[in-house]
């Protein structure tokens, strides 16, 4: 499983990933970069191989092992985003953070996107996506391994419906445990647009899909997006992603 999500991250990276920031950040090439929660690191492989001065961060051990065993020159940290001694060790000031699908697991999305701002330059940029806590797979039950991971809205289930549908499907205990949690931190769009304003943060780019451009890499389907409909966003859109910069003052 490692294996494949080191193989999808270089090709989302080179399919989409590279692109769009060339497209919105006009010298791209030139930024110092920081990816927050890198898992196997397959985005900052690519980045490193095209010359890039680029670092990850990521919470779990083993995932940052098996990103070394691919790329022994990769500049890695095992560490705590939220923790405030990240800020003595990972060599700031950087450019452009990145974090995909990492801030919607993290209860205290202040001190993320607080110590960001200070990882990061005056006019620098941070790109986020998320699946909205009430969208139709943000409990991440996709990745479980019965018929559970079919029905959508499954995390807007109460917790006891959660577990006795985890029974009878016989999924693994680990995965029922995952939605639950994912239930209870999940982070809604309009959550996330309020601690950004607080934190020094101003939009450039907006976008809510329901096919998230992840999906092409992983089932061939283009990206689809819809209006930022108030309330309806939250439910319908499957994945959102937000550009982002820093204030200058």
């Amino acid at each position: 499983m490692a294996e494949k999500h080191f193989i999808e991250q270089q090709k989302h990276t080179r399919s989409y990933l590279i692109p769009y920031f060339e497209r919105h950040l006009s010298v791209f090439k030139d930024l110092r970069v920081l990816e927050v929660g890198c898992a196997e690191a397959g985005f900052l492989d690519v980045l490193h191989h095209q010359g890039f001065d680029a670092k990850g961060i990521e919470l779990v051990a083993h995932r940052i092992e098996l990103a070394r065993q691919k790329n022994p020159d990769l500049d890695l940290i095992v560490g705590d985003i939220t923790d405030p001694e990240i800020l003595n060790i990972a060599g700031a000031p950087f450019d452009l953070v990145v974090m995909r699908d990492v801030i919607e697991h993290i209860p205290d999305r202040y001190a993320v996107l607080k110590h960001l701002s200070i990882l990061l330059k005056p006019g620098g940029h941070l790109f986020v996506s998320f699946p909205p806590r009430l969208s139709a797979f943000a409990g991440h039950q996709q990745n479980g391994s019965t018929w559970l991971r079919k029905i959508p809205y499954l995390q807007c289930l109460p917790v006891f419906m959660i577990k006795s549908l985890g029974r009878l499907a016989r999924e693994r205990e680990e995965m029922i445990k995952e939605i639950i949690r994912n239930k209870r931190y999940g982070l809604s769009i309009r959550a996330f647009e309020k601690v950004a304003r607080k934190t020094g943060f101003n939009p450039v780019v907006k976008e809510h899909f329901v096919f998230r451009p992840i999906y092409q890499t992983r089932f061939n389907l283009k990206p689809r997006k819809i209006p930022a409909v108030p309330l309806i966003r939250e439910i319908v859109t499957m994945g959102y992603e937000s550009l982002l910069q820093k204030k200058l003052h």
